[in-house]
């Protein structure tokens, strides 16, 4: 069994404002990853502001400021320990019937602004219909979406849905995501997009690595499980920062008027040089 590693990560993201504008963030831990922090420097901005922390209906901790005119700049850092095992594999996990399904999980089987379900519902049936239900099928699609599209940051686009990857057939980490899980709910499966960091630990370099990510999570045998249809093998080192039906619930700022991103930088790297004791004090 591996043992729990620790693993440094934070962000550090520029914008200009043309006025002052309002603003919610969402790059903290998800609460209920909380006490996985060993230490943590928590959110800061120049210039200065003042800035309130809320949670939101899917569980996720959001971050509200009003940014000056002209350039703000916030940060954040912490240490995390995580398992150091693999996302978890649980073949023998089950679908769970609708009418048994808890009611908070409902609103992950519906469409939703980039999961159009309805426009590929006839295409995930006719491919997976026959497919063993359970993890096989959640599987199947990860393969899949991670065989049909082809990952490029030349391809990234804000806008695109689901239903646009699926024929345009290229895409992001969140394009990957969201394909999957508009599959996945067409199947009747619950499924959630999610995001947050991850490093190559325990994978070769990536040629082109991005330290924070998006994957997703379907609901099998009573509780969510970590899936990813990019990388489509299971990863060291994830830390959730929010998940919801889609990017549109958990964008990692959220402005209520114009800005300009000037910087945006992020990092989430092993500590593999000093001890834990140390770092846990």
């Amino acid at each position: 069994m591996a043992h729990a590693m620790l693993i440094r990560f934070g962000y550090e993201i520029a914008f200009d404002c043309p006025a002052p504008t309002h603003m919610v963030c969402r790059m903290d831990l998800v609460p209920s990853d909380a006490p996985k922090l060993r230490s943590h420097t928590p959110f800061r901005a120049s210039p200065n502001l003042r800035a309130t922390t809320f949670v939101d209906e899917f569980g996720n901790c959001g971050r509200r400021f009003t940014a000056p005119v002209g350039r703000t700049t916030i940060w954040s850092s912490g240490v995390a320990e995580v398992s150091g095992e693999p996302d978890h594999i649980a073949p023998d996990a089950p679908e769970i019937s609708i009418d048994r399904l808890p009611a908070e999980v409902l609103p992950f089987l519906s469409g939703s602004r980039y999961v159009e379900t309805d426009r590929l519902s006839q295409a995930a049936w006719d491919m997976f219909g026959t497919v063993p239900p359970g993890w096989m099928r959640v599987q199947a699609i990860c393969d899949f979406v991670h065989a049909r599209l082809t990952f490029g940051y030349e391809h990234a686009r804000a806008t695109r849905t689901a239903f646009e990857a699926f024929n345009e057939r290229v895409g992001v980490c969140r394009d990957f995501a969201h394909l999957a899980v508009a599959l996945c709910r067409c199947m009747n499966i619950p499924a959630r997009y999610a995001n947050g960091y991850l490093g190559d630990i325990g994978v070769p370099p990536d040629p082109a690595p991005m330290d924070f990510n998006a994957w997703f999570e379907a609901y099998l045998g009573g509780r969510w499980h970590t899936f990813d249809a990019r990388h489509n093998v299971p990863r060291i080192g994830r830390i959730l920062v929010a998940h919801g039906r889609d990017a549109a619930d958990i964008p990692m700022i959220h402005s209520f008027g114009p800005h300009n991103l000037a910087s945006f930088r992020v990092w989430t790297d092993e500590i593999a040089d000093a001890p834990y004791e140390r770092l846990a004090s």
